[in-house]
């Protein structure tokens, strides 16, 4: 099969396309023929070398895959081989092929082609278990997500907003504040040249938000507290600010905050196997009836990863890159 490697850490010209010995699906996995891979950021992470993956995944990058099932592994029920289907993977993800335990792969909605469908697994699955169970975001409350033009943003205004709840968002231009707001954002707000604090109390009568989503950590970890309405959550999904921060404690006693975060790769099978049984019960509706659907910015043939990985690291975009094999194409 065709692979993109990561030959040594460092930019994103250290991506080579090899030919690599096809995968075989061991029990309980599905052989996909990859036709569409989404890019996210922990990819480039991973290539910079800071993000290694967990024990028993592939060295080649990629966390989110959409084609055809090509064969099954042992024990492996409710599928056939022809099956349109996308799934979360701990990596193999830039291949023409990819092996995906069964209960991380979901049937592709039928509104979408595998690009689309591509640009699902990674973002859905992060914001369903930060939003909505970590999280706790019911309707009627009011979110704030930091990067909301990035795939994580994109697709967390639009599920918040369809299940009810008042949705900020930070970004960094006025025209991605605009883009923001066609996707279900009530204001959005420029962190190069508006505080978000202020907007938002201003907003929300001095209130606050029940909930902030963030990528950045850092010094936005002081000034997410401060944003937070009484009983209000910060939920920690990126590190792009540092991870570490200064902490008022004495703020998260008598407000009631709870501070929490997690990260997706490491988890076991069967807790991804329980957030993709909620996406295909929860959310799989909302994709059918094209009240959400993933944003693709832009997408590059696998053999031009590295371009891929450039353009991401630029943040010009706004929603998914992905990659594209022949048979996606």
């Amino acid at each position: 099969m065709l692979a993109v490697e990561i030959s040594q850490y460092g930019g994103p010209d250290v991506l080579r396309p090899v030919e690599r010995p096809d995968p075989v699906p061991g029990p309980g996995e599905l052989l996909i023929t990859v036709e569409a891979a989404g890019v996210n950021r922990p990819d480039v992470v991973q290539r910079r070398g800071a993000y290694p993956p967990p024990p028993g995944a592939s060295d080649i990058p990629g966390l989110e895959v959409a084609g055809r099932v090509a064969a099954l592994g042992g024990a492996v029920e409710g599928w056939r081989v022809g099956d349109r289907v996308c799934a979360l993977v701990a990596g193999g993800g830039y291949a023409t092929l990819c092996t995906a335990p069964v209960p991380q792969c979901l049937p592709i909605p039928p509104p979408l082609d595998s690009v689309a469908a591509a640009a699902i697994p990674e973002t859905f699955f992060t914001v369903w278990t930060n939003v909505f169970d970590r999280g706790r975001l019911t309707r009627g409350e009011t979110a704030l997500f930091h990067g909301g033009t990035s795939g994580i943003g994109t697709t967390a205004i639009q599920l918040a907003a369809a299940r009810g709840a008042r949705v900020f968002a930070t970004a960094g231009s006025d025209a991605k504040c605009r883009a923001c707001e066609a996707l279900g954002a009530e204001k959005g707000i420029n962190y190069g040249t508006q505080d978000f604090v202020a907007v938002v109390k201003e907003l929300t009568g001095g209130r606050g938000v029940d909930l902030v989503l963030d990528i950045i950590g850092g010094d936005y970890v002081a000034r997410n507290l401060a944003v937070l309405a009484v009983d209000g959550r910060l939920v920690q999904i990126g590190l792009m600010g540092g991870s570490s921060a200064p902490l008022d404690l004495g703020q998260v006693m008598r407000r009631r905050l709870t501070i929490t975060g997690s990260t997706l790769r490491p988890r076991t099978v069967e807790e991804k196997g329980r957030i993709a049984a909620a996406l295909r019960r929860e959310v799989w509706p909302l994709l059918e009836q094209g009240r959400v659907t993933p944003i693709v910015y832009r997408t590059f043939p696998l053999a031009d990863a590295a371009a891929a990985h450039r353009l991401m690291e630029s943040s010009e975009h706004i929603g998914k890159i992905v990659l594209v094999t022949e048979r996606g194409g």
